[in-house]
């Protein structure tokens, strides 16, 4: 893929991805029930993949997109320069904070959901509502109104 990494590296960054996958954070445990299994609107996602020389949180690998869940020591500048590398590959990053999830699940879901749209291609016989019908199917599943005001 050119990301210039050893074998040696790359055996020491799935390593630690799976220490990761093993030892979840409460919001990490939180956000992946709502994740797995394609129950947010279908879309599949894996946790503490492993991306060039970083490991990502959760990566929905038919869209490029990436949600990180992060605590109160994360370091803005290092991300930037992260998020940055990623965007040249391909990938969009998502932030959302471990208070986030642990407070307002459901506004996390809608914000993920969001950030798929513009990777969705547009159906063949939109709603009437002016709203793909995946996007309607997605808040009728998280019980949204289609307004989608969430707080």
């Amino acid at each position: 893929m050119g990301w210039g990494l050893s074998a040696n590296t790359l055996a020491e960054l799935h390593a630690r991805a799976r220490h990761m996958r093993n030892n979840p954070t409460e919001p990490e445990k939180r956000l992946w029930r709502n994740l797995s299994n394609g129950q947010l609107g279908g879309w599949k996602f894996r946790r503490q993949q492993v991306i060039g020389w970083s490991i990502a949180d959760f990566v929905c690998p038919s869209v490029k997109l990436i949600v990180e869940v992060d605590g109160d020591t994360h370091d803005a500048e290092a991300d930037a320069a992260r998020d940055a590398v990623l965007s040249r590959r391909g990938y969009r990053v998502l932030r959302v904070t471990n208070d986030d999830v642990m407070r307002n699940v459901e506004g996390v879901k809608v914000a993920i959901l969001q950030a798929l749209e513009p990777a969705e291609s547009p159906h063949p016989n939109p709603s009437p509502e002016g709203e793909g019908l995946a996007k309607v199917e997605a808040r009728k599943l998280l019980g949204i109104s289609l307004e989608g005001s969430v707080g």
